[in-house]
Protein backbone atom coordinates (compact mmCIF):
# COMPACT_ATOMS: atom_id res chain seq x y z
CA UNK A 1 0.00 0.00 0.00
CA UNK A 2 2.76 2.47 0.96
CA UNK A 3 4.68 1.59 -2.20
CA UNK A 4 1.58 2.27 -4.31
CA UNK A 5 1.12 5.68 -2.68
CA UNK A 6 4.80 6.56 -3.23
CA UNK A 7 4.58 5.57 -6.89
CA UNK A 8 1.40 7.60 -7.35
CA UNK A 9 2.97 10.64 -5.65
CA UNK A 10 5.74 10.69 -8.28
CA UNK A 11 3.18 11.32 -11.04
CA UNK A 12 2.09 14.96 -11.13
CA UNK A 13 -1.52 14.31 -12.14
CA UNK A 14 -2.07 11.69 -9.44
CA UNK A 15 -0.28 13.87 -6.89
CA UNK A 16 -2.76 16.69 -7.62
CA UNK A 17 -5.67 14.27 -7.19
CA UNK A 18 -4.35 13.04 -3.83
CA UNK A 19 -3.80 16.61 -2.60
CA UNK A 20 -7.29 17.62 -3.76
CA UNK A 21 -8.83 14.65 -1.90
CA UNK A 22 -6.92 15.52 1.29
CA UNK A 23 -7.98 19.17 0.97
CA UNK A 24 -11.66 18.22 0.74
CA UNK A 25 -11.28 15.93 3.78
CA UNK A 26 -9.71 18.87 5.65
CA UNK A 27 -12.69 21.09 4.74
CA UNK A 28 -15.03 18.37 5.96
CA UNK A 29 -13.24 18.03 9.29
CA UNK A 30 -13.25 21.82 9.75
CA UNK A 31 -16.99 21.89 9.05
CA UNK A 32 -17.46 19.19 11.68
CA UNK A 33 -16.18 21.66 14.28
CA UNK A 34 -18.65 24.46 13.40
CA UNK A 35 -21.86 24.15 15.49
CA UNK A 36 -25.24 25.40 14.31
CA UNK A 37 -26.64 28.39 16.23
CA UNK A 38 -29.19 28.24 19.06
CA UNK A 39 -28.09 24.78 20.33
CA UNK A 40 -26.56 24.13 23.74
CA UNK A 41 -23.76 21.86 22.53
CA UNK A 42 -22.45 21.09 26.05
CA UNK A 43 -25.78 19.69 27.22
CA UNK A 44 -26.26 17.91 23.88
CA UNK A 45 -22.92 16.12 24.16
CA UNK A 46 -23.73 15.02 27.71
CA UNK A 47 -27.07 13.71 26.45
CA UNK A 48 -25.39 11.63 23.74
CA UNK A 49 -22.91 10.16 26.20
CA UNK A 50 -25.71 8.01 27.58
CA UNK A 51 -26.70 6.90 24.05
CA UNK A 52 -23.37 5.55 22.77
CA UNK A 53 -24.73 2.03 22.20
CA UNK A 54 -28.02 3.14 20.66
CA UNK A 55 -28.75 3.81 17.02
CA UNK A 56 -28.07 7.50 17.64
CA UNK A 57 -24.61 6.48 18.85
CA UNK A 58 -24.14 4.70 15.54
CA UNK A 59 -25.19 7.85 13.69
CA UNK A 60 -22.68 9.79 15.77
CA UNK A 61 -19.90 7.36 14.82
CA UNK A 62 -20.76 7.57 11.12
CA UNK A 63 -20.71 11.38 11.28
CA UNK A 64 -17.33 11.57 13.00
CA UNK A 65 -18.82 12.94 16.23
CA UNK A 66 -20.65 15.79 14.46
CA UNK A 67 -24.09 14.41 15.32
CA UNK A 68 -23.54 14.73 19.09
CA UNK A 69 -22.25 18.30 18.67
CA UNK A 70 -24.96 19.55 16.27
CA UNK A 71 -22.45 20.89 13.75
CA UNK A 72 -23.30 21.95 10.20
CA UNK A 73 -22.35 18.44 9.00
CA UNK A 74 -24.31 16.65 11.73
CA UNK A 75 -26.45 14.69 9.25
CA UNK A 76 -23.27 13.61 7.43
CA UNK A 77 -23.97 11.64 4.22
CA UNK A 78 -26.90 9.66 5.61
CA UNK A 79 -29.49 11.60 3.51
CA UNK A 80 -27.51 10.85 0.35
CA UNK A 81 -27.16 7.16 1.23
CA UNK A 82 -30.88 6.83 1.95
CA UNK A 83 -31.71 8.70 -1.26
CA UNK A 84 -29.44 6.40 -3.29
CA UNK A 85 -31.13 3.32 -1.83
CA UNK A 86 -34.62 4.63 -2.59
CA UNK A 87 -33.81 5.71 -6.17
CA UNK A 88 -32.03 2.45 -7.03
CA UNK A 89 -34.95 0.41 -5.70
CA UNK A 90 -37.39 2.59 -7.64
CA UNK A 91 -35.25 2.13 -10.78
CA UNK A 92 -36.09 -1.56 -10.64
CA UNK A 93 -39.75 -1.06 -9.68
CA UNK A 94 -40.64 1.78 -12.11
CA UNK A 95 -40.23 0.95 -15.84
CA UNK A 96 -39.69 4.61 -16.84
CA UNK A 97 -36.71 4.93 -14.49
CA UNK A 98 -35.35 1.56 -15.62
CA UNK A 99 -35.47 2.64 -19.26
CA UNK A 100 -33.81 5.91 -18.33
CA UNK A 101 -30.96 4.09 -16.60
CA UNK A 102 -30.40 1.36 -19.21
CA UNK A 103 -31.41 2.80 -22.60
CA UNK A 104 -30.50 6.50 -22.42
CA UNK A 105 -26.83 5.87 -21.71
CA UNK A 106 -24.80 8.65 -20.12
CA UNK A 107 -27.66 11.14 -20.37
CA UNK A 108 -29.94 8.77 -18.47
CA UNK A 109 -27.34 8.34 -15.72
CA UNK A 110 -27.12 12.12 -15.38
CA UNK A 111 -30.91 12.34 -14.96
CA UNK A 112 -30.86 9.60 -12.30
CA UNK A 113 -28.04 11.42 -10.50
CA UNK A 114 -30.04 14.67 -10.62
CA UNK A 115 -33.12 12.93 -9.15
CA UNK A 116 -30.91 11.48 -6.40
CA UNK A 117 -29.58 14.95 -5.54
CA UNK A 118 -33.06 16.47 -5.23
CA UNK A 119 -34.17 13.49 -3.14
CA UNK A 120 -31.15 14.01 -0.89
CA UNK A 121 -32.21 17.58 -0.18
CA UNK A 122 -35.77 16.43 0.60
CA UNK A 123 -34.59 13.69 2.96
CA UNK A 124 -32.13 16.15 4.52
CA UNK A 125 -35.02 18.49 5.30
CA UNK A 126 -36.97 15.69 6.97
CA UNK A 127 -34.01 14.43 9.00
CA UNK A 128 -32.97 17.98 9.89
CA UNK A 129 -36.46 18.74 11.17
CA UNK A 130 -36.56 15.45 13.13
CA UNK A 131 -33.19 16.24 14.72
CA UNK A 132 -34.45 19.72 15.65
CA UNK A 133 -37.52 18.15 17.30
CA UNK A 134 -35.22 15.83 19.29
CA UNK A 135 -33.14 18.78 20.48
CA UNK A 136 -36.21 20.87 21.33
CA UNK A 137 -38.08 18.07 23.16
CA UNK A 138 -35.06 17.41 25.37
CA UNK A 139 -34.63 21.12 26.21
CA UNK A 140 -31.21 21.33 24.56
CA UNK A 141 -31.73 24.74 22.92
CA UNK A 142 -30.30 28.00 24.21
CA UNK A 143 -32.51 30.70 25.70
CA UNK A 144 -32.76 32.47 22.33
CA UNK A 145 -33.48 29.30 20.36
CA UNK A 146 -37.12 28.71 21.28
CA UNK A 147 -38.70 30.70 18.43
CA UNK A 148 -39.85 29.66 14.97
CA UNK A 149 -37.03 31.56 13.28
CA UNK A 150 -34.43 29.66 15.30
CA UNK A 151 -36.03 26.36 14.24
CA UNK A 152 -35.94 27.37 10.56
CA UNK A 153 -32.27 28.37 10.82
CA UNK A 154 -31.32 25.08 12.52
CA UNK A 155 -33.19 22.87 10.03
CA UNK A 156 -31.91 24.76 6.97
CA UNK A 157 -28.34 24.67 8.29
CA UNK A 158 -28.49 20.90 8.76
CA UNK A 159 -29.96 20.47 5.26
CA UNK A 160 -27.41 22.79 3.64
CA UNK A 161 -24.58 20.95 5.37
CA UNK A 162 -25.84 17.61 4.05
CA UNK A 163 -26.17 19.01 0.49
CA UNK A 164 -22.67 20.50 0.71
CA UNK A 165 -21.23 17.15 1.79
CA UNK A 166 -22.95 15.47 -1.17
CA UNK A 167 -21.35 18.04 -3.49
CA UNK A 168 -17.92 17.62 -1.88
CA UNK A 169 -18.20 13.85 -2.32
CA UNK A 170 -19.00 14.28 -6.01
CA UNK A 171 -15.98 16.57 -6.41
CA UNK A 172 -13.71 13.90 -4.91
CA UNK A 173 -15.16 11.30 -7.29
CA UNK A 174 -14.57 13.56 -10.30
CA UNK A 175 -11.30 15.29 -9.46
CA UNK A 176 -9.81 13.21 -6.64
CA UNK A 177 -9.10 9.57 -5.85
CA UNK A 178 -11.79 6.96 -5.17
CA UNK A 179 -15.48 7.23 -4.42
CA UNK A 180 -16.09 10.58 -2.72
CA UNK A 181 -18.99 9.49 -0.50
CA UNK A 182 -17.04 6.47 0.74
CA UNK A 183 -13.96 8.63 1.39
CA UNK A 184 -15.98 11.05 3.55
CA UNK A 185 -17.50 8.16 5.49
CA UNK A 186 -14.00 6.69 5.89
CA UNK A 187 -12.70 10.00 7.30
CA UNK A 188 -15.64 10.22 9.72
CA UNK A 189 -15.06 6.77 11.20
CA UNK A 190 -11.25 7.00 11.35
CA UNK A 191 -11.50 10.30 13.24
CA UNK A 192 -13.31 8.43 16.05
CA UNK A 193 -10.75 5.63 16.38
CA UNK A 194 -8.28 7.54 18.63
CA UNK A 195 -11.15 8.54 20.95
CA UNK A 196 -12.43 4.94 21.06
CA UNK A 197 -8.99 3.49 21.86
CA UNK A 198 -8.44 6.20 24.47
CA UNK A 199 -11.75 5.39 26.18
CA UNK A 200 -10.89 1.69 26.12
CA UNK A 201 -7.51 2.28 27.77
CA UNK A 202 -9.06 4.67 30.30
CA UNK A 203 -11.69 2.08 31.30
CA UNK A 204 -9.00 -0.55 31.66
CA UNK A 205 -6.88 1.80 33.80
CA UNK A 206 -9.90 2.58 35.98
CA UNK A 207 -10.59 -1.14 36.45
CA UNK A 208 -13.93 -1.08 34.65
CA UNK A 209 -12.73 -3.79 32.27
CA UNK A 210 -9.83 -6.23 32.45
CA UNK A 211 -6.60 -5.55 30.56
CA UNK A 212 -6.79 -9.07 29.16
CA UNK A 213 -10.18 -8.22 27.66
CA UNK A 214 -8.66 -5.11 26.06
CA UNK A 215 -5.84 -7.15 24.52
CA UNK A 216 -8.32 -9.75 23.24
CA UNK A 217 -10.45 -7.00 21.67
CA UNK A 218 -7.44 -5.50 19.89
CA UNK A 219 -6.29 -8.94 18.68
CA UNK A 220 -9.83 -9.66 17.50
CA UNK A 221 -9.90 -6.38 15.57
CA UNK A 222 -6.54 -7.27 13.98
CA UNK A 223 -7.85 -10.72 13.00
CA UNK A 224 -10.94 -9.11 11.44
CA UNK A 225 -8.71 -6.76 9.43
CA UNK A 226 -6.68 -9.71 8.07
CA UNK A 227 -9.87 -11.63 7.21
CA UNK A 228 -11.38 -8.63 5.39
CA UNK A 229 -8.22 -8.12 3.33
CA UNK A 230 -7.97 -11.82 2.41
CA UNK A 231 -11.62 -12.17 1.39
CA UNK A 232 -11.63 -8.84 -0.46
CA UNK A 233 -8.77 -10.04 -2.65
CA UNK A 234 -10.22 -13.54 -3.19
CA UNK A 235 -11.89 -14.39 -6.49
CA UNK A 236 -13.49 -17.34 -8.26
CA UNK A 237 -11.94 -17.90 -11.69
CA UNK A 238 -14.12 -19.55 -14.31
CA UNK A 239 -12.01 -21.06 -17.15
CA UNK A 240 -12.77 -19.71 -20.63
CA UNK A 241 -11.52 -21.19 -23.91
CA UNK A 242 -11.56 -19.31 -27.23
CA UNK A 243 -11.97 -21.35 -30.39
CA UNK A 244 -9.64 -20.86 -33.31
CA UNK A 245 -10.89 -18.98 -36.35
CA UNK A 246 -9.25 -17.92 -39.60
CA UNK A 247 -9.71 -14.35 -40.83
CA UNK A 248 -8.00 -13.93 -44.18
CA UNK A 249 -4.56 -15.39 -43.77
CA UNK A 250 -4.39 -14.91 -40.02
CA UNK A 251 -5.34 -17.31 -37.25
CA UNK A 252 -7.14 -15.85 -34.25
CA UNK A 253 -8.19 -17.35 -30.91
CA UNK A 254 -7.23 -20.67 -29.42
CA UNK A 255 -5.99 -19.21 -26.13
CA UNK A 256 -7.25 -20.17 -22.70
CA UNK A 257 -8.10 -17.52 -20.10
CA UNK A 258 -10.48 -17.10 -17.17
CA UNK A 259 -13.45 -15.02 -16.07
CA UNK A 260 -12.67 -13.52 -12.62
CA UNK A 261 -15.54 -13.13 -10.13
CA UNK A 262 -14.65 -11.48 -6.83
CA UNK A 263 -15.97 -13.24 -3.75
CA UNK A 264 -17.05 -9.92 -2.29
CA UNK A 265 -17.82 -8.02 -5.49
CA UNK A 266 -20.19 -5.59 -3.74
CA UNK A 267 -17.47 -4.27 -1.47
CA UNK A 268 -18.65 -2.31 1.54
CA UNK A 269 -21.92 -0.98 0.05
CA UNK A 270 -24.21 -3.69 1.52
CA UNK A 271 -22.97 -2.84 5.03
CA UNK A 272 -23.44 0.92 4.55
CA UNK A 273 -26.94 0.52 3.14
CA UNK A 274 -27.96 -2.15 5.66
CA UNK A 275 -26.97 -0.07 8.68
CA UNK A 276 -28.92 2.90 7.28
CA UNK A 277 -32.11 0.87 6.85
CA UNK A 278 -31.75 -1.19 10.07
CA UNK A 279 -31.38 1.96 12.13
CA UNK A 280 -34.32 3.74 10.48
CA UNK A 281 -37.19 2.63 12.81
CA UNK A 282 -35.35 3.52 15.99
CA UNK A 283 -34.05 6.73 14.43
CA UNK A 284 -37.58 7.90 13.68
CA UNK A 285 -38.69 7.04 17.22
CA UNK A 286 -35.71 8.79 18.78
CA UNK A 287 -35.83 11.91 16.65
CA UNK A 288 -39.50 12.57 17.42
CA UNK A 289 -38.70 12.57 21.11
CA UNK A 290 -39.30 8.92 22.08
CA UNK A 291 -35.71 8.37 23.17
CA UNK A 292 -36.67 6.42 26.27
CA UNK A 293 -39.42 4.27 24.80
CA UNK A 294 -39.49 0.50 24.39
CA UNK A 295 -39.44 0.84 20.60
CA UNK A 296 -36.04 2.56 20.63
CA UNK A 297 -34.62 0.03 23.09
CA UNK A 298 -35.93 -2.82 20.93
CA UNK A 299 -33.94 -1.55 17.94
CA UNK A 300 -30.81 -0.49 19.82
CA UNK A 301 -27.58 -1.49 18.07
CA UNK A 302 -26.82 -3.98 20.85
CA UNK A 303 -29.99 -6.11 20.70
CA UNK A 304 -30.59 -9.51 19.11
CA UNK A 305 -33.46 -8.18 16.97
CA UNK A 306 -31.22 -5.47 15.51
CA UNK A 307 -28.54 -8.10 14.76
CA UNK A 308 -31.05 -10.33 12.92
CA UNK A 309 -32.48 -7.47 10.86
CA UNK A 310 -28.97 -6.20 10.13
CA UNK A 311 -27.82 -9.63 8.92
CA UNK A 312 -30.85 -10.10 6.64
CA UNK A 313 -30.43 -6.64 5.14
CA UNK A 314 -26.74 -7.29 4.40
CA UNK A 315 -27.69 -10.50 2.56
CA UNK A 316 -30.45 -8.67 0.65
CA UNK A 317 -28.26 -5.77 -0.48
CA UNK A 318 -25.42 -8.17 -1.41
CA UNK A 319 -27.70 -10.01 -3.83
CA UNK A 320 -29.25 -6.73 -4.96
CA UNK A 321 -25.91 -5.20 -5.95
CA UNK A 322 -24.54 -8.44 -7.40
CA UNK A 323 -27.59 -8.55 -9.70
CA UNK A 324 -27.04 -4.95 -10.80
CA UNK A 325 -23.28 -5.24 -11.36
CA UNK A 326 -23.06 -8.69 -12.93
CA UNK A 327 -25.37 -9.78 -15.77
CA UNK A 328 -24.75 -13.48 -16.64
CA UNK A 329 -26.86 -13.32 -19.83
CA UNK A 330 -24.89 -10.38 -21.18
CA UNK A 331 -21.57 -12.04 -20.34
CA UNK A 332 -22.64 -15.32 -21.98
CA UNK A 333 -23.68 -13.44 -25.13
CA UNK A 334 -20.38 -11.56 -25.27
CA UNK A 335 -18.44 -14.83 -24.93
CA UNK A 336 -20.50 -16.36 -27.74
CA UNK A 337 -19.91 -13.38 -30.05
CA UNK A 338 -16.15 -13.55 -29.51
CA UNK A 339 -15.94 -17.31 -29.97
CA UNK A 340 -15.42 -18.05 -26.29
CA UNK A 341 -16.96 -20.83 -24.24
CA UNK A 342 -16.70 -22.40 -20.80
CA UNK A 343 -15.43 -26.01 -21.12
CA UNK A 344 -18.27 -28.45 -20.52
CA UNK A 345 -21.07 -25.94 -21.22
CA UNK A 346 -22.66 -25.00 -24.52
CA UNK A 347 -22.63 -21.30 -25.51
CA UNK A 348 -25.77 -19.29 -24.80
CA UNK A 349 -28.31 -20.22 -22.16
CA UNK A 350 -26.37 -23.14 -20.54
CA UNK A 351 -23.38 -20.82 -20.07
CA UNK A 352 -25.48 -18.03 -18.54
CA UNK A 353 -27.17 -20.51 -16.18
CA UNK A 354 -23.78 -21.81 -15.03
CA UNK A 355 -22.46 -18.29 -14.45
CA UNK A 356 -25.66 -17.41 -12.52
CA UNK A 357 -25.22 -20.50 -10.35
CA UNK A 358 -21.63 -19.56 -9.52
CA UNK A 359 -22.70 -15.96 -8.88
CA UNK A 360 -25.37 -17.05 -6.40
CA UNK A 361 -22.87 -19.18 -4.47
CA UNK A 362 -20.13 -16.59 -4.13
CA UNK A 363 -22.66 -13.83 -3.37
CA UNK A 364 -24.08 -15.94 -0.53
CA UNK A 365 -20.59 -16.56 0.82
CA UNK A 366 -19.70 -12.85 0.58
CA UNK A 367 -22.97 -11.82 2.24
CA UNK A 368 -22.55 -14.29 5.11
CA UNK A 369 -18.94 -13.18 5.58
CA UNK A 370 -19.96 -9.51 5.79
CA UNK A 371 -22.87 -10.34 8.08
CA UNK A 372 -20.77 -12.39 10.51
CA UNK A 373 -18.15 -9.66 10.86
CA UNK A 374 -20.80 -6.97 11.36
CA UNK A 375 -23.07 -8.95 13.69
CA UNK A 376 -20.53 -10.79 15.92
CA UNK A 377 -19.53 -7.67 17.92
CA UNK A 378 -23.23 -6.89 18.41
CA UNK A 379 -23.88 -10.36 19.83
CA UNK A 380 -20.82 -10.07 22.08
CA UNK A 381 -22.14 -6.80 23.50
CA UNK A 382 -25.56 -8.42 24.08
CA UNK A 383 -24.11 -11.05 26.41
CA UNK A 384 -21.24 -9.04 27.91
CA UNK A 385 -21.81 -5.96 30.07
CA UNK A 386 -18.12 -4.99 29.86
CA UNK A 387 -18.13 -5.17 26.07
CA UNK A 388 -21.35 -3.14 25.95
CA UNK A 389 -19.72 -0.34 27.92
CA UNK A 390 -16.90 -0.07 25.38
CA UNK A 391 -19.23 0.41 22.41
CA UNK A 392 -17.90 -2.72 20.73
CA UNK A 393 -21.23 -3.29 18.97
CA UNK A 394 -20.33 -0.47 16.59
CA UNK A 395 -16.82 -1.80 15.96
CA UNK A 396 -17.55 -4.50 13.37
CA UNK A 397 -19.42 -2.17 11.04
CA UNK A 398 -16.77 0.53 11.35
CA UNK A 399 -13.88 -1.85 10.60
CA UNK A 400 -15.62 -3.31 7.54
CA UNK A 401 -16.28 0.15 6.12
CA UNK A 402 -12.79 1.50 6.83
CA UNK A 403 -10.90 -1.50 5.42
CA UNK A 404 -13.29 -1.82 2.45
CA UNK A 405 -12.90 1.84 1.48
CA UNK A 406 -9.12 1.71 1.95
CA UNK A 407 -8.81 -1.34 -0.32
CA UNK A 408 -11.10 0.16 -2.97
CA UNK A 409 -9.12 3.42 -2.96
CA UNK A 410 -5.82 1.57 -3.29
CA UNK A 411 -7.30 -0.39 -6.20
CA UNK A 412 -8.24 2.87 -7.91
CA UNK A 413 -4.68 4.16 -7.45
CA UNK A 414 -3.22 0.95 -8.85
CA UNK A 415 -5.53 1.15 -11.87
CA UNK A 416 -4.47 4.75 -12.47
CA UNK A 417 -0.81 3.68 -12.35
CA UNK A 418 -1.48 0.77 -14.68
CA UNK A 419 -3.19 3.01 -17.26
CA UNK A 420 -0.14 5.28 -17.28
CA UNK A 421 2.19 2.29 -17.76
CA UNK A 422 4.21 3.12 -14.70
CA UNK A 423 7.40 1.11 -15.12
CA UNK A 424 8.08 0.55 -11.42
CA UNK A 425 4.55 -0.74 -10.90
CA UNK A 426 4.61 -3.18 -13.81
CA UNK A 427 7.94 -4.76 -12.94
Amino acid sequence: MLQTIRNAWKIEELRKKIIFTLFVILLYRLGNAVPVPYVNTVMLEDYFTSLQNTVLGLYNTMSGGAFSQATIFALSIQPYINSSIIIQLLTIAIPALERMAKEEGEEGKKKIASITRYSTVGIGLLQGFAYYVLIRNNSLLTETGSGVWAGIVIVMTFTAGSALLMWLGEQITEFGIGNGISIILFASIVSRFPIGVGNLVAQAAAGTINWIAVILMLLGALAIVVLIVVVSQAERRIPVQYSRRVVGRKLYGGQATHLPMKVNMCGVLPVIFAQSIASLPATIAALIGKSDGWFLKLFDSDTVLYAIIYMLLIVFFSYFYATIQFNPIEIANNLKKNGGFIPGYRPGKPTSEFIQKVLNKITLFGAVYLGIIAVTPILISVFSEAARNTGISLGGTSIIIVIGVALETMQVLENQLLMRHYKGFLE
